[in-house]
């Protein structure tokens, strides 16, 4: 599979499932259907933006403008659905899935353009997190990412299985499963025992 192929379509994917979390967020905040929009958008290209960026290249949306398509049906389906409760259990899953297959993606795209050891990490994190943080700030809601389900955590530690996993040589198939996996089970785990990293 091609770099660019796999990458694009894995922020389509995150672009979704980012983009609906956002959007039931924003409806849960009383936002009107601009605000909706709005949000889902933010929550869904940051972290694809940011990445880019950081590499010297332009965000994904500029260059693949059909992303915003995802945002466009998950904001149809939000409004279609008229719910306005807080994000239950399966979005929580979905947001899950998007964290995964932005941090592989982030990760992915990092080595794809020689980014360093660390650098691969840090965007793979990057990727991940920024869309949920800004989403967050903007429906003026404490950030999820600075205080309770260890996203931070999970995205550092699936983008440091992919640098080692690319590191040591293992094939593309393997290191893109593995360090997904391993995003998805440690939220998936500290979200079931409510774990969370210590607090002063």
């Amino acid at each position: 599979m091609q770099i660019d192929s796999l990458v694009t379509g894995l922020d389509l994917i995150a672009t979704f499932a980012f983009a609906i979390v956002g959007a039931r967020i924003a409806a849960s905040k009383g936002l009107d259907y601009g605000g909706i929009a709005l949000i889902a958008a933010v929550a869904s290209v940051s972290g694809g933006t940011f990445r880019n960026l950081f590499m010297g290249q332009r965000p994904p949306w500029i260059l693949h403008s059909w992303l915003f398509a995802s945002v466009a049906l998950a904001v149809l389906i939000t409004v279609i659905a008229k719910e306005t409760k807080p994000v239950g259990r399966f979005l929580l899953a979905l947001d899950t899935f998007g964290l995964a297959v932005a941090t592989v993606s982030s990760a992915n795209f990092a080595i794809a353009n020689n980014a360093n050891f660390v650098s691969v990490v840090a965007l793979g994190i990057i990727g991940g997190v920024s869309g949920g943080l800004l989403r967050d700030v903007l429906c003026q809601v404490e950030p999820v990412l600075l205080h309770r389900e260890t996203i931070g955590t999970s995205c550092f530690a699936g983008a440091l299985i992919y640098a080692l996993l690319n590191q040591f040589g293992a094939a593309e198939a393997i290191t893109v499963l593995a360090s997904g996996l391993v995003v998805v089970l440690v939220r998936e785990v500290s979200i079931k025992f409510d774990w969370h990293l210590p607090k002063i």
